[in-house]
């Protein structure tokens, strides 16, 4: 991938963690000038109250030979991301890949309760977080990215269409409302852009090995198979780099426009593009989870990555 995004430019909104931060490293080692954005820098934290900052992730693209600038901005205030379109106006001109990888709302989250029984001010500010935040950026953005043919918008969710349509009692409903907008937003998004040459997709990670679960688990990337005693359908787990590697291997394909509109996974495009997880394996997440986790058979990845 070395050098075939140079002249691009990037935008990863929310590359605090996890695999926005990983898109933006391997979009930045790709040759993209890369604009980080977020919430939590060195001096401030947000409500999510983890350590990983902007100026980190920034730090990692420029070790792995790339340009970076982290930003913060809170991309549920219009009047910031406007500053934003403004700045990136200002200093390149362009904008080539948008990455809406805004969410922040786990701590939200309340897991096997119907919707009478969430906490309404919980679920109000996890739908601001992960859907109004994603208009209001690609709001802004988007007139930037129309002036030239072949742009492209990725709005990171969580599950296949096909997995999302099937909804599951164990389910917290405001999050699949939040997360299945991904679908909706790369389907409209894409009707929009096509006239200009633009693609739109959304795209989900696997059982993603984020700071936060590894944390969750109470292990390191080095011990993540301890984990495995706990919960042991973790062994379909990947890397936020898998996901970093699927989008810059996307943004690279000059045929990328074949995908617009639909919601791509880690595990399916690295069969098309060829690329492996930092292990040398290519997990295949969503697959395993329908036909192993959900069938209720045991935990064994043989034939799955």
């Amino acid at each position: 991938m070395s050098g075939k995004l140079r002249g691009r430019v990037a935008l990863v909104a929310g590359g605090t963690r996890g695999a926005s931060r990983a898109i933006a490293v391997e979009l930045g080692r790709a040759g993209a000038t890369v604009y980080v954005t977020g919430r939590t820098t060195r001096e401030h934290r947000s409500e999510v109250n983890r350590p990983e900052t902007i100026e980190e992730t920034v730090e990692l693209i420029e070790a792995a030979g790339g340009t970076g600038t982290a930003i913060r901005v809170d991309h549920l205030d219009s009047d910031q991301v406007a500053a934003l379109a403004k700045r990136i106006d200002a200093e390149q001109g362009r904008l080539d890949i948008l990455v809406n990888g805004l969410w922040g709302g786990d701590y939200q989250l309340e897991w096997g309760k119907p919707l009478w029984e969430h906490d309404l001010g919980k679920t109000l500010r996890l739908l601001e977080l992960g859907v109004n935040s994603h208009l209001i950026t690609s709001h802004h953005m988007l007139a930037l990215m129309i002036r030239e043919k072949g742009g492209l918008v990725v709005d990171l969710t969580d599950g296949t269409t096909e997995f999302n349509l099937k909804f599951r009692k164990q389910t917290s409903l405001p999050y699949y409302l939040a997360k299945a907008s991904g679908h909706l937003l790369a389907i409209g998004q894409a009707s929009e852009l096509e006239p200009y040459g633009c693609t739109a997709v959304a795209f989900t990670p696997g059982w993603l090995r984020s700071e936060a679960m590894l944390d969750h688990y109470g292990v390191t990337e080095a011990t993540w198979r301890d984990a495995l005693k706990e919960v042991p359908h973790f062994c379909i787990s990947e890397t936020p780099t898998f996901s970093g590697r699927a989008i810059a291997a996307l943004a690279a394909d000059p045929d990328r426009a074949r995908w617009t509109g639909q919601t791509l996974s880690s595990g399916q495009l690295a069969k098309v593009y060829e690329f492996d997880d930092l292990d040398g394996s290519r997990p295949d997440a969503w697959r395993y989870i329908e036909e192993v986790e959900q069938a209720g058979k045991p935990a064994d990845a043989t034939g799955y990555r």
